[in-house]
């Protein structure tokens, strides 16, 4: 593998920044109270509970229920942080949140776990990839898909401080951890990794550390690559994407999740408006997942360092 612009001294889950970060958001801020639908393991929120027993609540597995409760916690001026699998708290509870959440604007942070198919074995009943289109799509959400654990610890803090109800999403496997453990985590605020000239890869969640290789991969070519961190899909950094397009007049969307609806999406809405421009999709094309490691499936569905290097190659060749 060709040397990548990052390093890393270690691999981790995601999970565990949003666990890290929900137990240091509690211990500033006593509103924010811990509701989980029996996976407080796999969500990490294990450590808030026994920090603050009086305000974590154990739904059970009645999603719905959990939604409504957390609905009802923020007319108390609580700030609910909502855990379970993505899969769960998005389709299964889709009418709660519209109609409970979003349209009323209620401060509900729904925080979401083993999305995408890097879930793994638990396989494709579990691993939903429509979650952000689905969540991108209501009225008042906002939507962050952060990277690595730091960011995510970041972005959960940063929530905390948001009016409104948010989409968190993040993973099961240990990934590397590349940004910074002081990073300012800003919603809407696109971060330039990597500054390029000949495309611009726009990746977002598991997918970034993807590019970051691509991107090395590349140089040795003799491609010039822009790398933007997309850690919040809504709102969308509509003048950090359009500033990039107008230099490299290409681009590449890199994202675990249906290619229908998600990133990619929603960056080719602002280029068609905007800055009509070639694009190609590193994404999941109209299938379901299946059981298999991470990195099996991510290689299977095209997720990959080396499917975002074909994407660019492609994508070049049509400017």
């Amino acid at each position: 593998m060709a040397e990548t612009k990052f390093t890393f001294t270690e691999k981790k889950d995601t999970r565990s920044g949003f666990g890290d970060g929900l137990l240091e958001a509690g211990k500033k801020n006593d509103k924010v109270v811990g509701l989980c639908a029996d996976l407080i393991g796999s969500l990490k929120m294990g450590a808030f509970q026994k920090e603050f027993p009086d305000r974590f609540f154990q739904t059970g597995i009645a999603e719905a229920n959990m939604m409504g409760l957390a609905a009802g916690m923020t007319i108390g001026g609580k700030i609910p942080f909502t855990g379970t699998f993505a899969n769960f708290s998005t389709g299964r509870v889709y009418d709660q949140i519209r109609q409970s959440i979003a349209y009323s604007e209620k401060d509900v942070k729904i925080c979401a776990s083993h999305a995408g198919v890097t879930l793994g074995e638990d396989g494709a009943t579990h691993q939903i990839l429509e979650d952000v289109g689905m969540m991108r799509m209501l009225p008042n959400m906002t939507v962050i898909n952060p990277c690595d654990y730091n960011q995510t610890k970041a972005a959960t803090l940063a929530i905390t401080d948001h009016e409104g109800p948010v989409y968190l999403r993040f993973g099961r496997p240990k990934v590397p951890v590349f940004t910074p453990a002081d990073q300012k985590f800003e919603i809407g605020k696109a971060i330039k990794m990597i500054e390029g000239s000949d495309v611009t890869i726009f990746a977002t969640g598991h997918l970034v550390w993807e590019a970051v290789e691509a991107e090395a991969i590349l140089r040795e070519k003799g491609i010039s690559v822009e790398l933007i961190n997309i850690h919040t899909i809504k709102p969308l950094d509509v003048k950090a994407i359009l500033e990039s397009v107008k230099k490299t007049g290409c681009v590449v969307t890199a994202e675990e999740h249906q290619k229908n609806g998600g990133l990619g999406d929603a960056v080719a809405q602002v280029l068609t408006e905007q800055l009509p421009s070639p694009q190609e999709y590193v994404a999941v094309n109209d299938k379901f997942g299946e059981s298999g490691t991470p990195a099996e499936l991510m290689k299977k569905y095209g997720l990959d360092a080396e499917h975002i290097v074909s994407a660019v190659e492609k994508v070049i060749k049509r400017k």
